[in-house]
């Protein structure tokens, strides 16, 4: 018998994540060098100097494991949100918290409900406990239809996601809309809402998720410190929730799941409110400058909420921005073959991407 035969079906039919190329790869089978990484929505300003020095102490420990209930970070996280020590739970990116959940609620014969396109782990964390996944298309200007959303769910829901603002499209939904969607929900349903690009928000009347953890237990808010605060290789994301809902997820969370410097370097980061306050006006002036160059060109972009632009660009411009050494993101596999994914970069790389794009369109490339 081969060993295709004995692994779980639902293993066998999952499609794993696919992450791009490192840029030395690339540029080796390309033949070119310099190229711009505006793919993954990673922090052009990279992370806090305080973080960076924290990192650089905490070196000569890494012998020892670290603290596996993160005191220190689950003290600190609980003051800023006014939330108990008991309501967090943290993880090897939020990712992982994804999957505590998915361990915690799924297996075969549940569902889970979520919008799409949305995130690509969504999916792949309900299949790989062999539950059912259901997508929701977005409305047809690319937000959550939480009226959709709220039909999709029946008998057999056991948790629905709301990525708010929502990946890969960057839109958001309002307190209004979000909060008639989360009161209307069954409460034995986990709501869970992925907030990785918070801090990025400008809209005002962005809704009050941590207010629905209080209000509605069965509600869980995810946030990160990969994005804003430009940790994305330590790997360190982080759940609020009700203590009894939090309680299941540290049953299925492993010991030591944050490894030590993420745990320092993140305590540091939230200090540096100096460099999150750059690193969104950066980002806020990134948004205003490439929304205002693509329009120019002719290619439609849609309003973001969070660190990186959507546009409807043509389904050869990701190559041959790749040519050029500039790296962004295609959405072929999303369903959105001619649009492509632009993280925000500094002021010098986004403004190479729109003479690039312009000198491309004018060679007829």
């Amino acid at each position: 018998m081969a060993l295709k035969d004995v692994v779980n079906r639902h293993i066998l039919d999952l499609r794993p994540y696919q992450p791009g190329k490192p840029i030395e790869e690339l540029e080796r089978e390309l033949g070119i060098t310099g190229s711009i990484k505006l793919a993954s929505n990673e922090s052009p300003l990279g992370p806090s100097p305080k973080a960076q020095a924290a990192i650089r102490a905490a070196v000569d420990g890494i012998h020892r494991y670290p603290d596996g209930a993160s005191f220190a970070l689950r003290e600190n996280l609980a003051g800023r949100l006014a939330v108990g020590t008991d309501q967090l739970v943290f993880g090897a990116g939020a990712d992982e918290i994804l999957e505590l959940l998915a361990k915690a609620f799924l297996g075969p014969g549940s569902e889970a409900v979520f919008a799409w396109p949305s995130f690509a782990m969504y999916p792949i964390v309900v299949k790989g406990m062999g539950a059912t996944p259901v997508a929701v298309p977005l409305s047809n200007d690319l937000v959550h239809d939480l009226p959709a959303l709220a039909a999709a769910v029946g008998e057999r829901t056991k948790i629905v996601f709301v990525c708010n603002p929502n990946n890969p499209t960057g839109t958001s939904v309002g307190a209004a809309a979000f909060d008639r969607f989360a009161a209307d929900l069954p409460p034995d349903v986990v709501l869970v809402v992925d907030e990785a690009y918070v801090e990025y928000v400008r809209r005002s009347d962005f809704p009050d998720s941590l207010g629905w953890v209080s209000r509605r237990p069965a509600t869980i808010v995810l946030r990160t410190f990969s994005k804003i605060y430009g940790l994305a290789g330590l790997r360190l994301g982080y759940g609020v929730a009700d203590v009894e809902l939090a309680g299941y997820l540290e049953r299925a969370r492993h010991p030591f799941n944050v490894n030590r410097l993420a745990e320092v370097a993140a305590l540091a980061a939230l200090d540096d409110e100096g460099h999150a306050k750059a690193s969104r006006r950066v980002n806020a002036e990134g948004v205003a400058y490439l929304t205002a160059e693509l329009e120019a060109l002719g290619i439609e972009v849609w309003p973001t909420d969070a660190n990186f632009i959507l546009a409807r660009a043509g389904d050869w411009v990701h190559d041959a921005l790749l040519r050029e050494g500039i790296i962004v993101r295609p959405l072929a596999s999303f369903g959105m073959a001619n649009h492509i994914r632009i993280s925000v970069g500094l002021p010098e790389e986004n403004e190479r991407l729109v003479k690039t794009l312009k000198r491309l369109r004018e060679s007829g490339a």
